[in-house]
């Protein structure tokens, strides 16, 4: 028995510095971030900050939140990932829920397909051409959101999780009188918040992060993203005519105006996640295990 508990004693502490390392290792990124966000230039330059900042200042936060412009972009992005965000989740529920029924007479064709789409696609020209001419989706919220409206990793993920779910219940509710859309409003989504909630995470990142498909189908300046924006401001090191900074201004902060697009982008993300967490890992455990 003592051996036994020396072992665990030993296991617990590895465990604890493994996990502190982990820690370390995921969070130094962003706070470094941050806090070079913060520091003046030279001391960027000069490579003294390492977690906190080093002469303190704001100036890059305010330059570039004091552009309107900034917050129009936001907005935008807002609005794509919430509506983003309701179509996939819905459409990718209503396709993984029948494909979880063994029943379904054409589920061996339907599942290969949805398969299939992992690993082949149309192509980048094609696509566009479909989106921009077929559908005439260009320059339009649309283009940013029904291509990629349904993943077929999260309709795999979700049907696996729909599967697990007892069949007794569902077998009480019909005889209670309720339909196949019933069972499924009233039972199975109550049900399944965790991967909802899994789902919901994995769109809105998605959504929230993508610049490319906007910088493709999106022509309409005021109709851009908050990540198009920041890309562009990354890239053009924050010009002053782009921000409405002087030049001064602008020499003093195109050193730490990278870290400040980033944790600009990043931020919200960060506040939500918190909320889901314990859906999102509970979700992503029932995939994995019945997997």
């Amino acid at each position: 028995m003592e051996i036994k508990s020396n072992s665990y004693r030993v296991f617990q502490v590895v465990n604890t510095i493994i996990m502190i390392l982990v820690i370390v290792a995921t969070l130094y990124p962003f706070l470094y971030l941050i806090a070079q966000s913060f520091s003046s230039e030279g001391a960027v330059y000069a490579g003294k900050v390492t977690i906190w900042p080093v002469d303190f200042t704001s100036e890059t936060y305010r330059v570039v939140l004091s552009k309107p412009d900034f917050f129009r972009y936001y907005g935008n992005t807002i609005m794509y990932a919430v509506i983003g965000t309701l179509i996939s989740v819905t459409a990718t529920a209503v396709l993984a829920y029948p494909l979880s029924k063994d029943k379904l007479r054409m589920n061996k064709f339907f599942i290969p397909f949805v398969l299939f789409t992992m690993y082949f696609g149309g192509g980048l020209i094609p696509n566009y051409i479909l989106v921009s001419k077929g559908v005439h989706f260009r320059d339009s919220i649309w283009a940013l959101i029904i291509p990629g409206a349904i993943s077929a990793f999260n309709v795999i993920l979700m049907k696996t999780f729909f599967s697990s779910l007892p069949n007794e219940v569902e077998e009480a509710a019909t005889v209670d009188g309720l339909g196949v859309y019933g069972i499924f409003a009233r039972i199975t989504v109550p049900l399944s918040k965790p991967i909802i909630a899994t789902i919901l995470l994995f769109t809105i990142v998605g959504i929230w992060n993508d610049w490319f498909s906007a910088s493709l189908y999106i022509q309409t300046k005021e109709k851009w993203p908050v990540a198009l924006y920041l890309r562009q401001v990354i890239d053009t090191a924050i010009s002053p005519t782009e921000v409405g900074a002087s030049t001064e201004q602008a020499s003093q902060i195109a050193a730490t105006v990278k870290s400040c697009a980033m944790v600009l982008t990043a931020l919200p993300i960060i506040c939500i996640y918190p909320f889901v967490q314990k859906y999102f890992v509970q979700g992503m455990m029932i995939g994995a295990v019945k997997g």
